[in-house]
């Protein structure tokens, strides 16, 4: 791993779980990381419950749109953390993939959407502390 590691985040349609990782990640560790996100099977938009919990708490979504995961995208990354794409994520022979089991927030209530964001925050300052790379916020972009 670099100095700077890249952070793949993956979920299946890349705009709730994974789009709430990427941009908690970058408002933690703003420049002392490279994160990106993408879907197994990336949606047409973003989950409007996950855009607004996340607007709740001053982060902008703004220039986000869901990806595809691809091989390459896999091999670019130091760590690929997993939410739910099982299987149809690409194995990589030696890459360091992590799997954090959430629930899908896509058709659920925004309270629901509000604990399983509160989730993905603690795991990513934990996953942060992990890599060395501090996780304080940086300014809300």
């Amino acid at each position: 791993m670099t100095d700077k590691p890249v952070i793949l985040y993956a979920c299946v349609h890349n705009g709730g779980r994974s789009l709430a990782a990427k941009v908690l990640t970058a408002h933690y560790a703003g420049e002392a990381a490279d994160v990106r996100s993408a879907g197994s099977e990336p949606g047409d938009c973003l989950n409007p419950a996950v855009v607004a919990v996340l607007h709740e708490r001053g982060l902008s979504t703004e220039g986000e749109a869901p990806t595809l995961l691809t091989y390459d995208g896999v091999v670019e990354a130091d760590i690929v953390v997993t939410m739910g794409c099982g299987e149809a994520c690409p194995a990589v022979p030696g890459k360091r993939i992590v799997d954090w089991p959430l629930d899908d927030p896509k058709g659920q209530d925004v309270r629901t959407v509000r604990r399983i964001v509160d989730q993905i925050d603690a795991r990513v300052r934990a996953l942060l502390t992990e890599l060395g790379v501090a996780a304080e916020p940086t300014r809300t972009r």
